[in-house]
């Protein structure tokens, strides 16, 4: 799509593509309301909470697997179809779920399937709503991955309100039920964006569109897929442990280090709103490095400082806000390196760093004890990727220089 005016019935079709995303993203959002069901999961199947709990990261490595390959069925299918299809799958995994009577189905239906349900609607929309604007990519994403953060939001008070009225079968059912009317209902509103225009010979305006095979070959492509792990392995181990940091180095009581979880929520969506709407602004990858300068101010205060709870909530503050604004950021950085027509392809490999980071943290901090290895490591690889965000260069701008030289 070119930036010239759009006929009212493009424009009209690309911002009901908008509504229909956010409603699917605020459903899609719900599996973030999940830490409310491990207790009662842990009592029905006579299981450890930490096993319970264990569905959920498989649900984010299946989120991130089928985000990698949504591009794909989107191809094949598009996005109405595949959204539909998700919508109908996550219903199945709820229903599964709420007649799990053992830990292998409850990770099977809870982790594999919702997951998988959740990952193909999510990056799939994102992009193929991205494309739509290309004149305003950071506040399309923000728009739309802050609607999946309020979906987390939101589904914590309808869950909580389930759970107070109905079993935890019929909550599960419901829920299902209604998430799946939601992004059926969004679906009907989407279509597949057009084929972007090339970019003109000798124009550094915009990226040319590279395959996912021709990207990966690039050394940026695998820069800026270490950065995203970074920004995910930092901001998903310090959001997931944040009361455990405030009661175990803080020395908070366990009501007052839960009060992080609200600071968290509020500097998250802090996060995408700003640096997505700052994205707009300037140059994308700068906005990368304002956040990796966040989240190291962050990680720091963690390590080197002795915190008090003001600190403590500072620092929790500053990763979750550099954690929610670069996934904001990311898929419009990726289209400036690689191009928007396989956005969702190229961006997919890169988001399952997101899985990865997910599970990373976590491993590392269990397999050599406590939280200093783990922050020690992290802030090494910020400062690693705060090197590569402030030297790396888009492919097609060393290509007009590579042409430029040849013609000297």
């Amino acid at each position: 799509m070119s930036t010239q005016p759009l006929s009212p019935s493009l424009n009209r079709t690309r911002w009901l593509t908008l509504i229909g995303t956010i409603i699917t993203q605020f459903a899609l959002g719900s599996v973030y309301t999940w830490s409310l069901f491990n207790g009662q999961l842990s009592h029905k199947l006579d299981a450890p909470v930490s096993q319970v709990a264990f569905s959920f990261g498989l649900l984010s490595l299946g989120l991130a697997i089928a985000s990698s390959l949504a591009g794909k069925l989107q191809e094949r299918f598009g996005v109405r179809n595949v959204t539909i299809g998700a919508g109908v799958l996550m219903a199945v995994g709820f229903f599964l779920t709420a007649h799990s009577e053992n830990l292998f189905m409850l990770y099977l239906s809870a982790g594999v399937l919702v997951g998988l349900a959740d990952g193909a609607g999510y990056l799939m929309t994102l992009s193929n709503c991205v494309k739509w604007f290309p004149e305003r990519k950071g506040v399309i994403s923000a728009c739309a991955i802050g609607a999946y953060g309020l979906g987390s939001l939101g589904f914590k008070f309808i869950c909580s309100y389930l759970l107070s009225e109905n079993s935890l079968e019929t909550t599960f059912m419901i829920w299902g039920g209604l998430a799946m009317v939601m992004i059926i209902a969004g679906a009907l509103l989407m279509k597949d964006a057009p084929q972007q225009q090339q970019a003109k010979p000798g124009s550094v305006s915009q990226a040319r569109d590279f395959s996912l095979a021709e990207a990966i070959r690039l050394p940026q492509y695998w820069m800026l897929a270490l950065m995203f792990l970074t920004a995910c392995m930092s901001g998903l181990y310090v959001i997931g442990v944040a009361k455990d940091i405030g009661e175990g180095l803080v020395n908070l009581s366990a009501q007052t280090a839960a009060n992080a979880v609200t600071i968290i929520a509020i500097a998250n969506l802090s996060g995408r709103l700003i640096l997505g709407v700052l994205s707009d602004k300037m140059a994308r990858i700068r906005v990368i490095t304002l956040a990796q300068s966040v989240s190291l101010v962050g990680m720091s205060i963690l390590l080197f400082t002795q915190m008090n709870e003001t600190t403590f909530f500072i620092s929790i503050a500053c990763v979750a806000f550099s954690f929610g604004g670069t996934i904001t950021v990311y898929p419009s950085l990726v289209s400036d390196f690689f191009g928007l027509n396989n956005l969702t392809k190229n961006y997919g490999l890169i988001y399952l760093g997101f899985g990865i980071g997910s599970v990373m943290g976590s491993l590392i901090a269990s397999l050599f004890g406590g939280f200093t290895i783990t922050f020690s490591l992290i802030i090494a690889l910020l400062v690693i990727s705060l090197i590569m965000s402030a030297t790396i260069r888009p492919p097609y701008v060393e290509r007009k220089s590579e042409k430029t030289m040849q013609h000297a």
